[in-house]
């Protein structure tokens, strides 16, 4: 590093320690503290020896794959058409797709509240065209949670896929057409295996905003539907134990770096399999 900029990365690496890596050592040290002993791991064997916790994850992690695969359905072909549209059309697509996010996440879940109730628009609609006789149980239900959960991260899949789409070389589909290809095969041949690090970097981001989700999960969800990021809260405010909620945040913490991880793993092949 250059000795000039030294003095400029400073603050930067104060304000990280200060406010990341103090806090989550904090939060380690906290994990393993008991009444009855100074350091112990006691948290996060009580942890994994009740299946009821260990369950809570796996639907926490669960429910990020739903959501972040129906995510990818419906936002890839969003992203292409965008892609695709003409400058003018681009910029109305896109700013439709960013338009949830100029609400509070807070605003929109009470209004899917309204939507998903046995009274609301869904139900209503289902009824008069008569898809069932009675109104579905699409409140305080899984997928209602996914439903909720798409509508919200669809931007955070959408913009990444959408940015390495625009920057693909058009006379790659225009040879794959010459040589024979037609839309959908050079869609799958082609311009699939070539944005696959801008799909990595979508699942990426959704995945990490759909399993953290605390407002959406505990409001749409209920009591009913309970995920990691209720359980800590009530683990730290409810039952006032706040090692074994530190606890759970760690495991929940390496647990989503795991997936992560992998997702980025995958995206450095898909890189590569790109370059050559």
């Amino acid at each position: 590093m250059n000795s000039n900029q030294s003095p400029l990365v400073l603050p930067l690496a104060a304000l990280f320690v200060a406010f990341f890596v103090a806090p989550l050592i904090v939060l380690l040290a906290l994990s393993l503290t008991a009444d009855t002993a100074a350091w112990t791991a006691a948290n996060y064997v009580k942890f994994f020896t009740d299946r009821f916790n260990y369950s809570i994850l796996w639907d926490t992690l669960f429910l990020g794959l739903k959501a972040t695969l129906v995510c990818l359905v419906f936002g890839y072909p969003i992203a292409w058409i965008c892609a695709r549209a003409s400058a003018r059309w681009q910029s109305v697509l896109i700013f439709l797709v960013i338009l949830p996010v100029l609400t509070s996440v807070v605003v929109r879940t009470f209004a899917w509240i309204v939507i998903l109730g046995r009274q609301g628009i869904l139900n209503q609609l289902a009824l008069g065209i008569g898809l069932t006789r009675e109104p579905l149980r699409l409140l305080y239900s899984e997928p209602g949670v996914i439903m909720v959960l798409v509508q919200v991260q669809m931007p955070l899949m959408v913009l990444p896929i959408l940015t390495v789409l625009t920057k693909l070389d058009p006379n790659l589909a225009d040879a794959s057409h010459v040589l024979g290809a037609g839309e959908w095969r050079t869609l799958w041949r082609v311009t699939l295996p070539l944005s696959l690090p801008g799909v990595i970097a979508g699942c990426i981001l959704t995945y990490s905003a759909c399993v953290t989700a605390f407002v959406t999960q505990t409001l749409i969800g209920g009591a009913r539907l309970i995920y990691m990021p209720l359980n800590i809260y009530q683990q730290a405010i409810g039952a006032n134990n706040w090692p074994f909620a530190a606890a759970i945040s760690v495991i929940f913490m390496v647990a989503v770096l795991a997936v992560v991880a992998l997702l980025a793993m995958m995206g450095r092949r898909s890189e590569s399999y790109g370059g050559a």
